[in-house]
Protein backbone atom coordinates (compact mmCIF):
# COMPACT_ATOMS: atom_id res chain seq x y z
CA UNK A 1 0.00 0.00 0.00
CA UNK A 2 1.38 3.42 -0.97
CA UNK A 3 1.71 6.25 1.54
CA UNK A 4 -1.12 8.15 -0.18
CA UNK A 5 -3.46 5.15 -0.06
CA UNK A 6 -2.51 4.57 3.57
CA UNK A 7 -3.62 8.13 4.43
CA UNK A 8 -6.85 7.69 2.45
CA UNK A 9 -7.68 4.43 4.21
CA UNK A 10 -6.99 6.04 7.58
CA UNK A 11 -9.50 8.79 6.77
CA UNK A 12 -12.09 6.23 5.67
CA UNK A 13 -11.59 4.06 8.76
CA UNK A 14 -11.32 6.74 11.47
CA UNK A 15 -13.46 9.44 9.87
CA UNK A 16 -13.54 12.86 11.53
CA UNK A 17 -11.35 11.54 14.36
CA UNK A 18 -8.47 11.39 11.86
CA UNK A 19 -8.99 15.08 11.03
CA UNK A 20 -9.06 15.94 14.74
CA UNK A 21 -5.77 14.06 15.10
CA UNK A 22 -4.27 16.06 12.22
CA UNK A 23 -5.24 19.32 13.93
CA UNK A 24 -4.19 18.33 17.45
CA UNK A 25 -0.89 16.98 16.11
CA UNK A 26 -0.27 20.08 13.95
CA UNK A 27 0.00 17.87 10.87
CA UNK A 28 1.88 19.63 8.10
CA UNK A 29 1.01 19.54 4.46
CA UNK A 30 3.58 17.23 2.90
CA UNK A 31 4.52 15.23 -0.14
CA UNK A 32 1.38 13.05 0.04
CA UNK A 33 -1.13 15.27 1.87
CA UNK A 34 -2.84 18.60 1.19
CA UNK A 35 -5.53 20.52 3.10
CA UNK A 36 -8.05 22.80 1.38
CA UNK A 37 -10.99 24.97 2.37
CA UNK A 38 -13.89 24.64 -0.03
CA UNK A 39 -15.18 27.88 -1.55
CA UNK A 40 -18.16 26.20 -3.23
CA UNK A 41 -21.39 26.58 -1.27
CA UNK A 42 -24.14 24.09 -1.95
CA UNK A 43 -26.76 26.79 -1.46
CA UNK A 44 -25.29 29.66 -3.47
CA UNK A 45 -23.42 27.93 -6.30
CA UNK A 46 -24.61 25.71 -9.13
CA UNK A 47 -21.27 24.16 -9.95
CA UNK A 48 -17.77 23.79 -8.50
CA UNK A 49 -16.28 27.22 -7.76
CA UNK A 50 -13.40 28.19 -10.04
CA UNK A 51 -10.96 28.30 -7.09
CA UNK A 52 -11.91 24.77 -5.99
CA UNK A 53 -11.69 23.54 -9.58
CA UNK A 54 -8.23 25.13 -9.96
CA UNK A 55 -7.03 23.52 -6.72
CA UNK A 56 -8.45 20.15 -7.79
CA UNK A 57 -6.76 20.35 -11.20
CA UNK A 58 -3.39 21.30 -9.68
CA UNK A 59 -3.68 18.44 -7.18
CA UNK A 60 -4.57 15.86 -9.86
CA UNK A 61 -1.68 17.00 -12.03
CA UNK A 62 0.84 17.38 -9.19
CA UNK A 63 0.03 14.21 -7.27
CA UNK A 64 -0.69 12.19 -10.42
CA UNK A 65 2.66 13.12 -11.97
CA UNK A 66 4.44 12.27 -8.71
CA UNK A 67 3.81 9.47 -6.22
CA UNK A 68 0.15 10.17 -5.48
CA UNK A 69 -1.52 12.02 -2.64
CA UNK A 70 -4.69 12.99 -0.76
CA UNK A 71 -6.55 16.29 -0.56
CA UNK A 72 -8.68 16.80 2.57
CA UNK A 73 -11.43 19.36 1.89
CA UNK A 74 -12.65 21.27 4.93
CA UNK A 75 -9.46 22.03 6.87
CA UNK A 76 -7.94 25.47 7.39
CA UNK A 77 -4.16 25.77 7.42
CA UNK A 78 -1.88 28.15 9.29
CA UNK A 79 1.67 29.08 8.30
CA UNK A 80 4.41 27.88 10.62
CA UNK A 81 7.74 29.50 9.79
CA UNK A 82 9.67 26.39 10.84
CA UNK A 83 7.67 23.51 9.35
CA UNK A 84 5.33 25.10 6.80
CA UNK A 85 1.52 24.94 6.49
CA UNK A 86 -0.10 23.00 9.35
CA UNK A 87 -3.70 21.92 9.95
CA UNK A 88 -5.28 24.59 12.17
CA UNK A 89 -9.06 24.22 12.29
CA UNK A 90 -12.06 22.49 10.77
CA UNK A 91 -14.08 24.55 8.28
CA UNK A 92 -16.76 22.17 7.09
CA UNK A 93 -17.71 21.87 3.44
CA UNK A 94 -21.22 23.20 2.93
CA UNK A 95 -23.73 20.70 1.52
CA UNK A 96 -21.06 18.01 1.36
CA UNK A 97 -23.02 15.59 -0.85
CA UNK A 98 -23.53 18.31 -3.48
CA UNK A 99 -19.84 19.20 -3.27
CA UNK A 100 -18.90 15.53 -3.78
CA UNK A 101 -21.09 15.42 -6.89
CA UNK A 102 -19.39 18.54 -8.28
CA UNK A 103 -15.96 17.02 -7.63
CA UNK A 104 -16.91 13.82 -9.43
CA UNK A 105 -18.22 15.76 -12.43
CA UNK A 106 -15.14 17.98 -12.62
CA UNK A 107 -12.40 15.33 -12.44
CA UNK A 108 -12.40 14.18 -16.07
CA UNK A 109 -12.14 17.73 -17.36
CA UNK A 110 -9.36 18.92 -15.06
CA UNK A 111 -6.39 17.45 -16.91
CA UNK A 112 -5.27 16.21 -20.30
CA UNK A 113 -5.26 13.24 -20.37
CA UNK A 114 -7.89 12.69 -17.69
CA UNK A 115 -6.96 10.69 -14.59
CA UNK A 116 -9.48 7.87 -14.14
CA UNK A 117 -8.00 6.63 -10.86
CA UNK A 118 -9.15 9.57 -8.70
CA UNK A 119 -11.53 8.64 -5.88
CA UNK A 120 -13.56 10.75 -3.43
CA UNK A 121 -14.97 9.82 -0.04
CA UNK A 122 -17.20 11.75 2.36
CA UNK A 123 -15.45 11.56 5.72
CA UNK A 124 -18.38 12.73 7.84
CA UNK A 125 -21.66 14.63 7.61
CA UNK A 126 -23.47 16.55 10.34
CA UNK A 127 -27.23 17.07 10.75
CA UNK A 128 -27.09 20.14 8.48
CA UNK A 129 -25.48 18.19 5.64
CA UNK A 130 -22.05 19.75 6.08
CA UNK A 131 -18.83 17.78 6.49
CA UNK A 132 -15.51 16.79 4.97
CA UNK A 133 -14.35 15.08 1.78
CA UNK A 134 -11.10 13.25 0.99
CA UNK A 135 -9.86 13.07 -2.60
CA UNK A 136 -7.38 10.26 -3.30
CA UNK A 137 -5.17 10.80 -6.34
CA UNK A 138 -2.92 7.81 -7.14
CA UNK A 139 0.20 8.02 -9.24
CA UNK A 140 -0.89 8.09 -12.88
CA UNK A 141 0.31 5.46 -15.32
CA UNK A 142 -0.25 7.94 -18.16
CA UNK A 143 1.94 10.98 -17.67
CA UNK A 144 2.45 13.85 -17.90
CA UNK A 145 -0.94 15.23 -16.79
CA UNK A 146 -1.50 18.83 -17.88
CA UNK A 147 -4.17 21.09 -16.38
CA UNK A 148 -6.82 22.28 -18.81
CA UNK A 149 -7.19 25.68 -17.12
CA UNK A 150 -3.68 27.05 -17.67
CA UNK A 151 -1.97 24.28 -19.70
CA UNK A 152 0.58 23.63 -16.96
CA UNK A 153 2.18 20.35 -15.91
CA UNK A 154 2.65 20.17 -12.15
CA UNK A 155 4.69 17.90 -9.91
CA UNK A 156 4.63 17.56 -6.14
CA UNK A 157 7.55 19.28 -4.44
CA UNK A 158 7.51 19.17 -0.65
CA UNK A 159 4.07 20.46 0.37
CA UNK A 160 3.27 22.24 -2.90
CA UNK A 161 2.22 21.45 -6.45
CA UNK A 162 4.69 23.37 -8.62
CA UNK A 163 5.15 23.71 -12.40
CA UNK A 164 7.48 20.96 -13.64
CA UNK A 165 10.88 22.08 -14.98
CA UNK A 166 11.56 21.38 -18.65
CA UNK A 167 14.01 18.56 -17.89
CA UNK A 168 11.40 16.77 -15.81
CA UNK A 169 8.75 17.16 -18.50
CA UNK A 170 11.15 15.89 -21.15
CA UNK A 171 11.79 12.80 -19.06
CA UNK A 172 8.06 12.13 -18.75
CA UNK A 173 7.49 12.03 -22.51
CA UNK A 174 8.20 8.70 -24.06
CA UNK A 175 8.92 7.15 -20.69
CA UNK A 176 8.36 3.44 -20.79
CA UNK A 177 5.62 2.42 -18.34
CA UNK A 178 7.03 0.75 -15.24
CA UNK A 179 5.25 -1.89 -13.17
CA UNK A 180 3.61 -0.77 -9.96
CA UNK A 181 3.63 -3.64 -7.48
CA UNK A 182 1.33 -3.27 -4.48
CA UNK A 183 1.48 -5.38 -1.34
CA UNK A 184 -1.56 -7.32 -0.16
CA UNK A 185 -1.81 -9.35 3.06
CA UNK A 186 -4.77 -11.69 2.64
CA UNK A 187 -6.21 -14.97 4.00
CA UNK A 188 -5.70 -13.75 7.55
CA UNK A 189 -6.31 -16.17 10.40
CA UNK A 190 -5.44 -16.74 14.04
CA UNK A 191 -5.34 -20.07 15.89
CA UNK A 192 -4.55 -21.29 19.36
CA UNK A 193 -2.19 -24.29 19.30
CA UNK A 194 -1.36 -26.79 21.98
CA UNK A 195 2.02 -28.40 22.28
CA UNK A 196 0.46 -31.81 21.69
CA UNK A 197 -0.98 -30.84 18.27
CA UNK A 198 0.49 -31.91 14.94
CA UNK A 199 1.64 -28.34 14.53
CA UNK A 200 3.51 -28.34 17.82
CA UNK A 201 6.60 -26.21 17.96
CA UNK A 202 8.72 -28.03 20.54
CA UNK A 203 8.89 -31.63 21.81
CA UNK A 204 8.26 -32.46 25.45
CA UNK A 205 11.95 -33.18 25.94
CA UNK A 206 12.53 -29.44 26.27
CA UNK A 207 12.16 -28.29 29.86
CA UNK A 208 8.88 -26.57 30.57
CA UNK A 209 7.77 -25.59 27.05
CA UNK A 210 4.61 -23.44 26.84
CA UNK A 211 1.41 -25.45 26.80
CA UNK A 212 -0.28 -23.17 24.24
CA UNK A 213 0.81 -20.90 21.42
CA UNK A 214 -0.81 -18.28 19.19
CA UNK A 215 -0.42 -18.72 15.42
CA UNK A 216 -1.12 -15.75 13.13
CA UNK A 217 -1.18 -16.66 9.41
CA UNK A 218 -1.54 -14.63 6.23
CA UNK A 219 -0.66 -14.74 2.54
CA UNK A 220 1.85 -12.29 1.07
CA UNK A 221 0.50 -11.28 -2.34
CA UNK A 222 1.81 -8.94 -5.02
CA UNK A 223 -0.68 -7.13 -7.27
CA UNK A 224 0.43 -5.48 -10.49
CA UNK A 225 -1.64 -2.26 -10.55
CA UNK A 226 0.10 -0.83 -13.61
CA UNK A 227 -0.37 -1.21 -17.35
CA UNK A 228 3.08 -2.79 -17.72
CA UNK A 229 4.01 -6.49 -17.47
CA UNK A 230 6.05 -7.19 -14.34
CA UNK A 231 8.95 -9.65 -14.28
CA UNK A 232 11.58 -10.84 -11.83
CA UNK A 233 9.32 -10.31 -8.83
CA UNK A 234 10.87 -10.82 -5.43
CA UNK A 235 10.10 -11.06 -1.72
CA UNK A 236 12.58 -10.82 1.12
CA UNK A 237 12.13 -10.93 4.87
CA UNK A 238 14.45 -10.31 7.79
CA UNK A 239 13.49 -11.33 11.30
CA UNK A 240 15.56 -9.06 13.51
CA UNK A 241 14.16 -10.59 16.69
CA UNK A 242 11.41 -13.16 17.22
CA UNK A 243 10.73 -12.05 20.77
CA UNK A 244 12.07 -15.19 22.44
CA UNK A 245 13.34 -18.72 21.90
CA UNK A 246 9.83 -20.20 21.79
CA UNK A 247 8.61 -17.94 18.98
CA UNK A 248 9.03 -18.72 15.31
CA UNK A 249 8.40 -17.31 11.81
CA UNK A 250 7.56 -19.83 9.08
CA UNK A 251 7.17 -19.54 5.30
CA UNK A 252 5.05 -22.10 3.42
CA UNK A 253 3.79 -22.77 -0.11
CA UNK A 254 6.49 -21.12 -2.19
CA UNK A 255 7.34 -24.07 -4.46
CA UNK A 256 6.76 -22.01 -7.62
CA UNK A 257 9.51 -19.61 -6.54
CA UNK A 258 13.27 -19.79 -6.42
CA UNK A 259 14.43 -19.73 -2.82
CA UNK A 260 17.74 -17.95 -2.33
CA UNK A 261 20.09 -19.05 0.42
CA UNK A 262 20.41 -16.49 3.17
CA UNK A 263 21.91 -16.12 6.58
CA UNK A 264 19.92 -16.93 9.70
CA UNK A 265 16.81 -14.80 10.02
CA UNK A 266 16.73 -13.95 6.30
CA UNK A 267 14.31 -15.42 3.76
CA UNK A 268 14.45 -14.58 0.04
CA UNK A 269 12.25 -15.55 -2.91
CA UNK A 270 12.33 -14.70 -6.61
CA UNK A 271 10.07 -15.74 -9.44
CA UNK A 272 11.50 -18.00 -12.10
CA UNK A 273 12.85 -16.30 -15.25
CA UNK A 274 9.87 -17.31 -17.38
CA UNK A 275 7.34 -15.94 -14.86
CA UNK A 276 5.44 -12.76 -15.88
CA UNK A 277 2.71 -10.92 -14.01
CA UNK A 278 0.22 -9.18 -16.32
CA UNK A 279 -1.47 -5.84 -15.52
CA UNK A 280 -4.02 -6.22 -12.69
CA UNK A 281 -2.67 -9.71 -12.01
CA UNK A 282 -1.94 -11.12 -8.56
CA UNK A 283 0.83 -13.44 -7.40
CA UNK A 284 1.05 -15.24 -4.08
CA UNK A 285 4.61 -15.35 -2.80
CA UNK A 286 4.15 -17.37 0.37
CA UNK A 287 2.05 -18.01 3.45
CA UNK A 288 3.62 -16.52 6.56
CA UNK A 289 3.02 -18.09 9.95
CA UNK A 290 4.03 -16.24 13.09
CA UNK A 291 3.93 -18.46 16.15
CA UNK A 292 4.03 -16.62 19.46
CA UNK A 293 4.37 -18.08 22.94
CA UNK A 294 3.51 -16.53 26.32
CA UNK A 295 7.24 -16.43 27.11
CA UNK A 296 8.44 -13.15 25.60
CA UNK A 297 12.03 -12.32 26.43
CA UNK A 298 12.47 -9.51 23.93
CA UNK A 299 10.76 -7.35 21.31
CA UNK A 300 9.46 -8.84 18.05
CA UNK A 301 10.59 -7.16 14.83
CA UNK A 302 10.33 -8.38 11.23
CA UNK A 303 10.98 -6.33 8.10
CA UNK A 304 9.92 -7.46 4.62
CA UNK A 305 9.77 -6.09 1.10
CA UNK A 306 8.29 -7.03 -2.27
CA UNK A 307 9.02 -5.65 -5.72
CA UNK A 308 9.84 -6.36 -9.34
CA UNK A 309 12.34 -5.26 -11.95
CA UNK A 310 11.88 -1.52 -12.51
CA UNK A 311 9.26 -1.17 -9.75
CA UNK A 312 9.54 0.76 -6.51
CA UNK A 313 9.90 -1.74 -3.63
CA UNK A 314 7.06 -1.90 -1.09
CA UNK A 315 8.03 -2.58 2.51
CA UNK A 316 6.17 -3.60 5.63
CA UNK A 317 7.16 -4.13 9.23
CA UNK A 318 5.73 -6.25 12.03
CA UNK A 319 6.79 -4.81 15.34
CA UNK A 320 5.72 -5.52 18.94
CA UNK A 321 7.50 -4.50 22.09
CA UNK A 322 8.05 -7.18 24.70
CA UNK A 323 5.11 -5.90 26.74
CA UNK A 324 2.85 -5.65 23.69
CA UNK A 325 3.78 -9.21 22.75
CA UNK A 326 3.00 -10.57 26.20
CA UNK A 327 -0.26 -8.64 26.34
CA UNK A 328 -1.43 -9.78 22.89
CA UNK A 329 -0.66 -13.45 23.52
CA UNK A 330 -2.33 -13.36 26.94
CA UNK A 331 -5.42 -11.73 25.45
CA UNK A 332 -5.55 -14.28 22.61
CA UNK A 333 -5.27 -17.25 24.96
CA UNK A 334 -7.97 -15.83 27.21
CA UNK A 335 -10.36 -14.80 24.42
CA UNK A 336 -9.98 -17.57 21.85
CA UNK A 337 -13.43 -16.90 20.35
CA UNK A 338 -12.79 -13.23 19.58
CA UNK A 339 -10.71 -13.96 16.50
CA UNK A 340 -11.89 -11.03 14.39
CA UNK A 341 -11.05 -8.53 17.11
CA UNK A 342 -7.64 -10.14 17.67
CA UNK A 343 -6.83 -10.13 13.96
CA UNK A 344 -7.91 -6.51 13.67
CA UNK A 345 -5.65 -5.55 16.56
CA UNK A 346 -2.66 -7.41 15.13
CA UNK A 347 -2.94 -6.06 11.58
CA UNK A 348 -3.95 -2.54 12.62
CA UNK A 349 -1.60 -1.97 15.54
CA UNK A 350 1.49 -4.05 14.79
CA UNK A 351 1.86 -4.12 10.98
CA UNK A 352 2.85 -0.96 9.14
CA UNK A 353 4.03 -0.16 5.65
CA UNK A 354 7.41 1.53 5.58
CA UNK A 355 5.81 4.63 4.03
CA UNK A 356 3.64 5.03 7.13
CA UNK A 357 6.44 4.66 9.64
Amino acid sequence: MSRAEDIFQKLIYFGEDAIDEFILGHQTEELFLDFKQAVSDGKNFKTLHKDDRRNLAKAISGFGNSEGGVVVWGVECARDVEVGDVAKAKVKVQNVHRFLSWLENAISGCTIPSHNGVRNHIISTDKDGNGFVATYIPKSEITPLMTTSNSTIYIRSGSNNVPAPYAVIAGMFGKRPQPNIELLLEDRSIEILENIDEDMLYPHTIDNPPEKYVKVSFSVIAENKSNAIAKELYFSSTTENAGGDYNKVRFLGYQQMESLSGISGHFNLMTKPEMRLPPRGKLKFTTMQIILSPFADNDFCLNATIGAEGATPKDFRISLTKNQLRSFVAKALKNEDEKEALLNEFFTSYIRSAQAL
